[in-house]
């Protein structure tokens, strides 16, 4: 992880629209994070940080491999199960035809929420992204 803020405990949190949801599945899907823009720009989260996509990757692998469970704002986990993980990085969008410069490089994710009151937030707007949190060592650029 590459940075330009310094954080406390060097917690990363960075956050995501919901993209879809089904009410009748109780799914959610959505960007967790974004590394790079459509246009190739490096993005930078709300911390003033920036991941590169090599670094995301492993991390998102570790999630899938590990943990999988989705939590409410960081505090209560068990509220639901990760069903979707995908990294898309140039070349595996090349891979499935997808031209260049047509989507982000990140961590597209899918949730299936099983706990009621996180899902009324989602359905309701109140929660309308997804966030990530981890730790990692802050190298100044």
């Amino acid at each position: 992880m590459k940075g330009a803020k310094d954080m406390e405990q060097g917690t990363i949190n960075g956050c995501f629209k919901i993209q879809k949801h089904d009410d009748d599945k109780r799914i959610a899907f959505g960007w967790a994070y974004q590394c790079v823009t459509k246009t190739g720009e490096q993005c930078v989260d709300h911390s003033g940080d920036i991941v590169d996509i090599a670094d995301m990757e492993k991390a998102a692998y570790r999630f899938v491999k590990f943990y999988r469970e989705g939590s409410d704002n960081h505090e209560r986990g068990g509220i639901g199960t990760m069903i979707e993980s995908m990294m898309f990085t140039k070349e595996k969008a090349a891979a499935l035809g997808i031209p260049d410069g047509m989507m982000p490089e990140g961590w597209w994710v899918g949730f299936e929420v099983t706990d009621e009151d996180v899902w009324k937030k989602i359905k309701s707007g109140v929660y309308k992204m997804f966030s990530i949190e981890g730790t990692a060592s802050r190298v100044e650029i």
